[in-house]
């Protein structure tokens, strides 16, 4: 078992039920426990924040907002219940595994009776593994939450640099690099046969392996498009609703999109002052949660502070905010941008979850059917960038429809 920090662990090995046992992946079992010191010095460095000022009669205009900010810092320093939250953590079945020297956590969770579909479900940015597990009882049991579909064996890892998992010590680490370990790790769990899902990055990955990699693949749902298709010379000229979409997404660009540019330029530079202020940890990643989300302003109507909390201290915990947001450089500086033969010829399922409080635009089925082969597409009446979190229930009922229909 492997502890966080601390270096005692011992190897273990398991093998994932499959149609055809496949290779065997060394793993280590893993427990998440953080020392008591680490919870110490945070609560130290929240109470000595050097708070900045803010102009009277502003909120959220410019930012989080201080009265917010300083609530919920006050709840992490001294109401947050940390060692619940590991509690709760813990009961799922973690392992990381050795990819070529680099550590990559994920959770494997079986379906309760009877064999299931593989699916590996990744999350994005600003967010952890912490996201989907809300999806786990409802895929891994549907029967018993009323969901007529199919179960499913489930791997959710956490992403390069996020979390429990270790990011190469290079540039480049981009979608095409996590979707190949990706797929390494559903082959060395013994699957042969699997489906990939996911937002943000993790649409971007699950896009990436079923374009490089298509021979394994199911199908591919996604609750958001995370890829761009092709629309240079040769390409259908753009409809009217593709149009207004762009229209609308580049006016949430304007507004929206400046963290996206220092984090995909200099990535190391704002990396300082967050990986060493609980404060700046909490501003920059709650401020996104609110805006992207069906929060209608309101972050507490949506979400419990224990799970923004615990959000929040995965990543404080493991340092690793500034490795999370070089997958916004490596993936500007080192992607390969698609060209008109790029297509997702693996059935692919959408859940448009476009009600996000800072609205980007709905993307219109016809800009998403340029990229990918979909079978099923289905505005949701509620929800935005974080379905798994926000909408848990609506998005495991599409999940399991659409690969339902595929079986």
């Amino acid at each position: 078992m492997r502890r966080w920090p601390g270096p005692e662990l011992t190897g273990g090995t398991i093998r994932a039920v499959a149609s055809d046992p496949g290779p065997r992946l060394p793993v280590e079992s893993f427990a998440i426990e953080v020392a008591d010191e680490v919870f110490a010095d945070l609560r130290a460095r929240i109470h000595r924040t050097r708070w900045p000022d803010q102009v009277p009669g502003v909120s959220w205009e410019q930012g989080t907002d201080m009265g917010y900010l300083r609530d919920m810092l006050d709840h992490w320093a001294d109401g947050f219940d940390w060692r619940a939250q590991e509690r709760t953590l813990n009961a799922y079945d973690h392992f990381r595994a050795d990819l070529d020297g680099v550590r990559i956590h994920f959770v494997h969770a079986r379906a309760r009776h009877g064999s299931g579909i593989p699916l590996i479900l990744s999350h994005g940015w600003p967010s952890t593994f912490v996201e989907l597990l809300p999806l786990v009882p409802l895929l891994t049991d549907p029967a018993a939450h009323g969901i007529d579909g199919p179960a499913f064996d489930l791997v959710i890892p956490s992403l390069p640099g996020y979390g429990f998992s270790q990011r190469p010590a290079r540039a480049g680490v981009n979608y095409r690099w996590t979707a190949a370990a990706w797929h390494r790790i559903m082959r060395g769990l013994g699957y042969t046969r699997y489906g990939a899902g996911g937002g943000d990055f993790g649409a971007g990955v699950a896009t990436f392996m079923a374009l490089d990699d298509p021979g394994p693949m199911i199908g591919v749902h996604l609750s958001n498009l995370e890829i761009p298709p092709y629309t240079g010379p040769g390409s259908v000229p753009l409809s009217e609703a593709e149009k207004a979409y762009l229209t609308q997404n580049q006016r949430w660009s304007d507004a929206e999109r400046g963290y996206s540019a220092i984090q995909s330029t200099k990535p190391q530079t704002v990396g300082y002052g967050l990986n060493d202020s609980p404060a700046g940890l909490a501003a920059w990643i709650l401020e996104k949660w609110r805006s992207w989300t069906d929060s209608r302003g309101d972050l507490d109507a949506r979400f419990s502070r224990e799970f923004l909390l615990t959000t929040l201290t995965v990543y404080w915990v493991t340092q690793t905010i500034t490795s999370s947001m070089r997958d916004y450089y490596d993936n500007r500086w080192y992607g390969a941008p698609l060209g008109l033969t790029d297509f997702v010829q693996v059935p692919t399922g959408i859940a448009v979850f476009d009600n996000q409080f800072v609205p980007e635009g709905e993307p219109p089925r016809e800009w998403a059917e340029r990229l990918y082969d979909v079978h099923r597409w289905s505005p949701m009446p509620r929800g935005g960038h974080f379905a798994p979190a926000e909408e848990p229930e609506r998005l495991a009922r599409d999940i399991a429809a659409f690969f339902g229909q595929l079986s």
